[in-house]
């Protein structure tokens, strides 16, 4: 298999990988993935077409993958690491410019940032409103997420869609699968299509030897609920082990769980992840993760084949082109659509 992209030997080994799951047992993305999975299902016409806007947008239009711009670091990670590194947006028109000029099907921003543009940009560009953080100002620091306003505030602002973070594991996580599933209701009766965060997330996650915040399983099992929990879209972060419920000692397992279902190879960590999207039928997004500077690009290239091959519909990277010049963010949110417009880059 051979790509017109110029690829590392890393990235290059990826593309000839073959995937542990056959790739017949999950549903593939295309262009029509809305009518051959919403469609049938309980989505209100309105979703459908907020949907069809997302899906339909920037450089991936029309392919059924996704390319979205994330920026609510500012609230997540505190404004000066986020914009630190590139002062430019600490202004949220930048953020808007860089998501319709890199090609982004939509941009993922809070309430301030889409306050203060939304009626220049709410043409040009879908919005996907974040309703809830983990605001680091609080100390010492705690970890839950937050509602920052609501859904008619969004819908109001003139948004296609609503995202919403729930840490599952965490202490607070029943409240805010409560909050989240009431605000993702809320929305589809509105019209607006929904995305959620699956992260995990517990200190007892991360051992002296592992961090199983990332792991294949417990990973897969956030996606799974987030799907029950109305998700149109599942964000997830790229899987970097398994083994999180059998080394931890919780929960319930099956062997073919960590033999059958999946091994110690990315895609095949990931595609794990898309049979818990109810084997593809709801798309994961995975992130692009943050931005440690000179191989960024190539990191993003070799997320975003993983997924791609895995099953998923796309990346939603934020800080590897925000945190860069302005061009190269635009040239590195197209170095990651490209994959996705690359035919010989093909399912696992």
């Amino acid at each position: 298999m051979a790509s017109s992209l110029t690829l590392s030997p890393e990235n290059e080994a990826l593309l000839t990988h073959q995937a542990l799951v056959s790739k017949d047992l999950i549903h593939a993305p295309g262009p029509d993935f809305l009518d051959r999975y919403f469609v049938p299902g309980s989505r209100p016409p309105q979703v459908l077409r907020s949907l069809g806007a997302l899906y339909g947008h920037g450089r991936l239009g029309g392919t059924g993958y996704l390319s979205i711009l994330p920026v609510d670091q500012g609230i997540e990670h505190t404004a000066g690491s986020s914009f630190g590194p590139n002062p430019l947006y600490f202004d949220p028109e930048n953020i808007l410019r860089l998501a319709v000029e890199g090609g982004c099907n939509a941009v993922a921003t809070t309430f301030g940032t889409f306050g203060t543009v939304a009626r220049k940009y709410a043409h040009k560009i879908p919005f996907l409103v974040k309703l809830n953080h983990n605001e680091l100002l609080t100390y010492p620091n705690t970890f839950d997420q937050i509602m920052f306003g609501s859904v008619r505030q969004a819908w109001d602002l003139g948004a296609t869609a609503v995202g919403a973070t729930v840490y599952f594991g965490s202490a607070e996580s029943n409240r805010q699968i409560a909050e989240v599933t009431q605000a993702f209701e809320e929305a589809h009766a509105l019209g607006l299509a929904t995305v959620l965060w699956c992260y995990t997330r517990n200190n007892a996650f991360k051992t002296s030897d592992q961090d199983y915040h990332v792991a294949a399983d417990l990973t897969g099992q956030a996606n799974h609920l987030g799907v029950t929990m109305g998700a149109d879209l599942i964000k997830q972060k790229l899987p970097e082990n398994n083994g999180g419920f059998s080394t931890l000692k919780f929960g319930k397992t099956f062997p073919a769980m960590y033999d059958e279902l999946s091994r110690d190879h990315p895609i095949d960590l990931t595609r794990y992840q898309v049979l818990n999207c109810y084997a593809g039928r709801i798309g994961l997004i995975n992130s692009g993760g943050e931005s440690l500077g000179a191989g960024d690009r190539e990191a993003a290239i070799r997320t975003a084949i993983v997924n791609k091959r895995a099953g998923g519909q796309g990346l939603i990277s934020g800080r590897k082109a925000f945190q860069r010049p302005f061009a190269e963010g635009v040239e590195l949110l197209h170095a990651i659509q490209d994959v996705y417009l690359d035919p010989a880059i093909t399912l696992a």
